[in-house]
């Protein structure tokens, strides 16, 4: 029923100003328009509302990912534009901060400025 749809998503945001720099500049995201309730951004064909909220209760897992072709370049370049990638215990997570998984996919994490967990993955 909604598989011809196009899909948005949705994060949340308390600072609004910081989202915008953060999503438009350090990844790179069109900005479509600053609207009194969200940041509306293009992703490839994808819009990204960031709501623009009072606080934010970030999930414990991932909200928001993108798929790059070249991991390895794509986590040195947000490294430069100031991105601290995430490492968790239960994952074994090369120099790079990147994990694989058991069908090769690699995936590592970062924290939008509100803490909101997002991704980057190469698929095997």
């Amino acid at each position: 029923m909604l598989a011809s749809a196009k899909l948005e998503a949705f994060v949340g945001t308390a600072n609004p100003q910081k989202a915008r720099h953060f999503y438009e500049t350090v990844l790179g995201l069109s900005l479509i328009t600053d609207a009194p309730f969200a940041l509306m951004f293009e992703s490839n064909g994808t819009r990204l509302l960031v709501s623009k909220v009072d606080e934010v209760s970030p999930a414990p897992y991932t909200v928001l990912g993108w798929t790059v072709s070249d991991i390895a370049s794509m986590t040195k370049t947000l490294r430069k534009k100031g991105v601290a990638f995430e490492r968790y215990p239960y994952f074994e997570q090369d120099e790079n901060d990147v994990w694989v998984a058991p069908s090769g996919t690699k995936v590592a994490w970062f924290k939008d400025p509100d803490g909101n967990t997002l991704s980057v993955s190469e698929y095997a």
